[in-house]
């Protein structure tokens, strides 16, 4: 991406070096063995997605444990920090601009930056739990080791795959602006598992839709893409797939448990969001399930 001289945003919320105890969950398995639990977490669905349509992380137990190191950022640290402030600043030239066209006002999200472990509105955030959204104090939480892990876990990578992890993130608040998300939340407590699982891909993909359509506008205004970088998103959103990731898991794949939606549907709304630039066009929820 073409980001040279780009702006940084200042809703940023930089807690990469508190210090103190860490809190964290205390569990049998630890770590996913073929899949991090981070990307199993974020994108696989599980108890933390469950938790933040509670409003509160409820499973598991929480220990303390204390650290008297100190986070020392790297230098890829801090090129991914100014990264995703630059990513931030677009996504909210993008929006502002939008909603104004639709005689609406934009309220940016801030993006909290974190390593390890932190608090958030919805519950413990933990380095495992991956980027997320948390409509609770409209922030974006991201330790950004994800995007390495992004890279050594999955093999996506490029600077675009993780402007799209931002940018999808951003979705979330988008819907929680135009009050999409708390309806389709409440509509979830009142579904079984299997609807309200078919409820939450909806809302993942119309997520996509709206990073693609962030991605649109940001090469109008700024000309920021570049050869390679759609094919990179495309690959991400691939590899990031309920049946991608659960078959690379567990080498099978069970659709009725999706709630992000398959390979081929994240690839689609991503896409068609990059191609039409309109969010009136990014409608997951009139059609029929099957259709997505």
């Amino acid at each position: 991406m073409r980001l040279n001289g780009r702006r940084q945003s200042s809703n940023i919320d930089d807690r990469r070096s508190s210090g103190g105890g860490r809190r964290g969950l205390l569990t049998g398995g630890g770590i996913a063995g073929v899949i991090i639990a981070a990307v199993i977490a974020w994108l696989g669905g599980g108890d933390f997605f469950s938790a933040l349509i509670g409003g509160a992380i409820d499973s598991g137990q929480f220990i303390t444990t204390d650290s008297s190191t100190a986070y020392t950022p790297t230098q890829e640290d801090e090129e991914l920090a100014i990264f995703s402030k630059q990513i931030l600043a677009g996504t909210e030239d993008v929006w502002t601009e939008i909603f104004r066209q639709n005689g609406l006002e934009y309220e940016a999200p801030t993006l909290v930056l974190y390593s390890g472990s932190t608090t958030s509105g919805c519950g413990q955030a933990q380095a495992s739990t991956g980027p997320f959204y948390c409509s609770a104090d409209q922030s974006v939480y991201i330790d950004l080791s994800f995007f390495k892990e992004m890279k050594s876990t999955l093999g996506a990578d490029g600077d675009f795959a993780y402007a799209y992890v931002i940018a999808h993130e951003v979705g979330h608040h988008v819907q929680y602006l135009l009050g999409t998300l708390d309806k389709a939340h409440s509509l979830m407590r009142r579904q079984s598992e299997t609807e309200a699982n078919q409820t939450s891909v909806r809302l993942e993909l119309q997520a996509d839709y709206y990073a693609g359509v962030w991605a649109h506008h940001d090469n109008r205004m700024f000309n920021s893409i570049e050869p390679g970088d759609i094919e990179e998103a495309i690959d991400a959103a691939q590899k990031i797939g309920d049946d991608y990731l659960q078959k690379k898991a567990r080498g099978y794949v069970v659709p009725e448990s999706f709630n992000h939606g398959t390979s081929a549907q994240r690839q689609r709304w991503l896409n068609k969001g990059l191609q039409t630039g309109d969010p009136s066009q990014g409608d997951t929820f009139s059609g029929s399930y099957s259709s997505l």
